[in-house]
């Protein structure tokens, strides 16, 4: 075996782990973490008679590190080491030390959450951050803080912030300096409108060209490594072998793109961040970095989880970039300008913090753990998006009222898979229909078995695919994949084994009743007159971008959008019929009597209406209606829209000023702003709104009656005074008050209508003083003052100097506090 930088940190790897339960240790790409840690270990006192478990991120991961430290003993796969992945075990009595994948994790939580038998687990490239590392490292700090004090935990990575997650654990953090071959950096920023295959392409022509070595170029998803491939095909030359590497591919084809190239041949391998770490592909010197990933992205608005080609971090870039220095010094390739880095995360979030947890809440569930703040999280779960997969598994019959977990919960827990999928299966089995169900599994698990051509818009309908999984023809504008076809029959051929259930004639027609069990709450039906645009039974909308026959259904389920707001792309759907939808969730279509403002009528509508979620399924005019549900439903609309709608009088709007100013200077008296009358509409509006059904009816109500209703009697009988909506000036003339300004009523009078008054008249018992906006014969504005005798003293020789010359035919008096009022013009 080959000496690797890890090696001399293993004694105070042994010691600690001798001394303590809990380790964190960070090791570079390459210094032989994830093959030589756990070896060292088994000869420890505190595993004697215990198994070593240790958790790899993906199957490729897990089981290529199985193999090496097999070899490393001189021994198959399966003695002391083994690996347990999905689909593919390898492990007998005598193993030792299994190498797992996260979920197989999970499961075995489930089945013994004290984990009795293992002495110790290593969670391996934990900086990747996936949901079921988040969750397994939780659930086994629960079970070694409650029962098993002995359990070792090591949590391992190339990039994790060690020393956060040391503190955040209470643990000990190692660090390997590691050993690395200087590796150069050259930026080939992808041209104007250049297709992500074409700029991998181009760079990966010119690295083979330029340097030595094989080269590791890393895409976002298998079909720009399928469309790369078809663009290198022509281009590399016959001594250069092309292989493709993801996680989809049969595990032969993957261990192909990891050996060494033939004597005399080099390779070339597109891969997406598979590579990216845990595997050392021998050979590589060059990589080539689209600086792309495939991540999901969950909406808890919408309940849907997409895929989306997002940037990558620095620290995946410098995780690709290692990879051409495990061996030799090599070339790393980065599609994009050097300043571009600045603008790059320091490292990916973390899965927990943006997918649907419905399979989080579930694996808690069994767990028995109602609040998950009883775990000790990296990062806690979002509590909005966990109430959100909480509310999925009631739908799904997984937990009851209290949020516990059922009977069928625990079923379909065990059946790892997700819980919509797993839900499908078992009422698919109860019902004869496990076969098509195990098909059914496994198009929705695996990529899509069809590509549309160039210049068509594809086919959307899911039963396409089981046709095609059964034999027949691909449609026209569509080509299938026969590798994913081989690959989803053997999937289908699994789910039959773990269903239990034999191969045997399949309706496919029914597949759309199935799928109403998985996905409930993305039950669509058509908008009225709108072909290919669909409500669904969670609120939001979704739609066909292009024509499609599915479209003409007014019953689909959706299985799979684009996940936008407020009107999400269909890609994938099948046709359903409401009695398969009453038989298959009868139990939450819902029947009641419904009063609501309708407005497009702009009136009251009592129908009974038939629900399933947010869609109606059938309604009908109600005879006959209580009335207090009728002014319930104006006050809700009222509420909706605000105090606005109402009929607003110019009374109205006057004695609302007059309480408000009362309020601003006594806050005894009620408040009449948007938001307090919103409040109290029962109090005020309600009892006249007997008879009101319509806008037009509406217009009747007094709302000057209905703000009195606001005072208390005393109130009431102290308004007018206190308050008065007028004025009575020296002519004899009385005056609106004008209360729109709360801390200063003011009142428009001719100048001639006060003389002989003495004093600025006054509300709310003399405490408020009121403006007087003295205006001249001909109603424009000559003063505004809030002290008449100051006035009277002051400045009123210019103005009646200005006045006398303006109005020389009206009395312009040199002393006003005594002289007669008048209305008109009276001769000087």
């Amino acid at each position: 075996m080959p000496t690797l930088p890890i090696e001399p940190l293993l004694p105070d790897i042994r010691a600690t782990l001798a001394a303590g339960s809990r380790l964190v240790l960070v090791a570079p790409p390459g210094a032989g973490k994830t093959t030589r840690v756990p070896l060292a270990l088994l000869d420890q006192a505190w595993l004697a008679g215990q198994r070593l478990v240790m958790l790899e991120p993906r199957r490729l991961a897990a089981r290529t590190a199985a193999r090496r430290m097999a070899a490393q003993l001189g021994e198959p796969v399966g003695r002391t080491v083994g690996y347990r992945v999905k689909g593919d075990t390898v492990v007998s009595r005598a193993t030792r030390l299994e190498v797992v994948t996260e979920g197989v994790l999970i499961r075995m939580l489930q089945h013994d959450p004290f984990l009795e038998g293992i002495g110790g687990v290593l969670f391996d490239e934990f900086h990747e951050r996936s949901l079921n590392a988040d969750l397994g490292l939780a659930l086994t700090l629960h079970a070694q803080r409650l029962v098993r004090e002995d359990l070792r935990i090591v949590v391992m990575s190339a990039t994790l912030d060690g020393a956060a997650v040391a503190e955040r654990l209470g643990a000990p953090l190692l660090e390997s300096a590691g050993r690395a071959f200087p590796v150069d950096t050259l930026h080939r920023a992808r041209r104007d409108r250049e297709w992500i295959e074409d700029g991998v392409a181009r760079v990966v022509a010119e690295a083979v060209r330029d340097h030595e070595g094989d080269v590791l170029a890393f895409l976002p998803g298998a079909a720009e490594i399928r469309r790369t491939a078809a663009r290198l095909g022509s281009v590399l030359s016959a001594d250069v072998e092309l292989h493709p590497l993801y996680g989809d591919l049969p595990p032969a084809a993957q261990d192909a793109a990891l050996l060494p190239s033939a004597q005399g041949r080099r390779k070339v391998v597109l891969a997406t961040n598979i590579a990216e770490t845990s595997l050392t592909i021998e050979g590589v010197r060059i990589v080539v970095d689209s600086g792309l990933a495939r991540a999901p992205r969950f909406s808890p608005r919408t309940g849907m989880s997409r895929l989306e080609t997002v940037r990558i971090s620095r620290a995946s870039a410098d995780q690709r970039r290692g990879r051409a220095g495990r061996t030799a010094p090599g070339v790393c390739f980065r599609l994009w300008e050097a300043s571009d880095e600045l603008q790059l995360a320091a490292r990916d979030t973390p899965e927990i913090l943006s997918a649907d947890l419905s399979a989080l809440a579930l694996e808690l569930a069994v767990a028995g753990i109602a609040d998950p703040t009883e775990l000790m999280w990296i990062d806690a779960p979002p509590a909005g998006a966990l109430a959100q997969g909480r509310a999925l598994l009631g739908e799904l019959d997984a937990l009851d009222a209290d949020g516990a977990i059922t009977a069928h919960g625990r079923i379909i827990a065990d059946l790892g898979a997700h819980p919509r999928l797993a839900h499908l299966a078992v009422r698919a089995r109860d019902v004869g229909q496990g076969a098509l169900a195990a098909d059914v599994l496994a198009v929705l698990e695996s990529r899509d078995l069809l590509r549309a051509m160039p210049g068509t818009s594809g086919d959307a309908d899911l039963r396409t695919r089981l046709d095609v999984l059964r034999g027949a023809a691909p449609p026209t504008g569509m080509q299938s994949d026969a590798e994913a076809v081989r690959r989803v029959r053997h999937e289908a051929a699994q789910w039959r084994s773990r269903l239990q259930v034999p191969e045997g004639p399949r309706d496919v027609h029914a597949v759309g009743e199935l799928l109403a069990h998985a996905f409930p709450d993305r039950i669509a039906r058509r908008r009225r007159e709108a072909t290919g645009r669909y409500v669904l039974t969670n609120g939001t909308g979704a739609h066909f971008s292009a024509a499609q026959p599915l479209g003409e259904r007014e019953w689909l389920v959706v299985v799979e959008t684009d996940g936008r707001v407020p009107e999400a792309a269909i890609y994938s759907a099948a046709p359903v019929t409401l009695d398969e939808l009453r038989r298959a969730r009868g139990a939450h279509f819902t029947t009641q009597d419904v009063v609501e403002w309708d407005e497009r009528s702009e009136r009251i509508v009592a129908v009974r209406r038939e629900s399933l979620g947010a869609i109606t399924v059938h309604e009908a005019d109600l005879r006959t209606v209580d009335d207090a549900q009728v002014t319930a439903a104006l006050l809700r609309w009222i509420a909706r829209r605000g105090v606005s709608v109402l009929p607003w009088s110019e009374a109205a709007v006057h004695l609302r000023a007059r309480l408000a100013f009362a309020h601003t200077h006594d806050a005894s008296w009620p408040a009449v702003d948007d938001d307090a009358l919103s409040a109290t509409l029962s109090q005020w509006l309600a009892p006249h709104l007997a008879g009101i059904r319509s806008v037009k009816q509406l217009q009747s109500v007094a709302l000057t009656d209905a703000l009195r209703d606001l005072l208390d009697w005393s109130q009431r009988a102290a308004l007018d005074t206190a308050v008065p909506s007028h004025v009575e000036v020296p002519s004899g003339s009385r005056l609106r008050v004008d209360y729109t300004d709360p801390h200063m009523p003011s009142l428009a009078v001719r100048l001639q209508e006060v003389f002989g008054l003495a004093a600025t008249p006054t509300v709310l018992g003399g405490r408020v003083p009121i403006t007087l906006e003295l205006l001249s014969p001909a109603h424009r504005p000559v003063q505004v003052t809030r002290d008449l005798a100051a006035f009277w003293r002051g400045s009123y020789a210019e103005v009646r100097k200005e006045m006398r010359g303006r109005y020389p035919k009206h009395d312009w008096p040199e002393d006003p506090a005594v002289a007669v009022p008048h209305r008109g013009r009276r001769p000087r």
